[in-house]
């Protein structure tokens, strides 16, 4: 009796599971920490960001999970943020724009 007996398998084929590591999305959080960081939202995410990358390098893949979706999430609203703030840059721009252009 060889190793290769002791292996249980399912079906004809061994069952290999392959899970991608957690992502840390520090691209985004640099880009959210330096263009777009209101009340510091992207600051955190760039903290979270750096924890999540640093437990994946230990090994805790679990606590890089954790900290990976809380940048995720700090990031979300950072951009968010920036959005309606331009959005409503754009808006109230071109109103006094319109408003200054016509004859009194």
């Amino acid at each position: 009796m060889n190793a290769a007996e002791n292996i249980p398998l399912q079906g004809r084929y061994p069952v290999v599971q392959y899970t991608e590591p957690p992502r840390d999305h520090i691209i985004w959080s640099l880009c959210c920490f330096l263009y777009s960081n209101p009340f510091c939202l992207g600051l955190a995410a760039l903290i979270y960001s750096i924890k999540a990358r640093d437990r994946k390098v230990v090994g805790d893949m679990e606590g890089a999970r954790h900290y990976g979706s809380t940048a995720r999430c700090l990031n979300t609203c950072a951009t968010v943020w920036v959005s309606i703030m331009i959005l409503i840059f754009i808006i109230t721009f071109t109103s006094v724009i319109v408003l200054a252009k016509q004859p009194a």
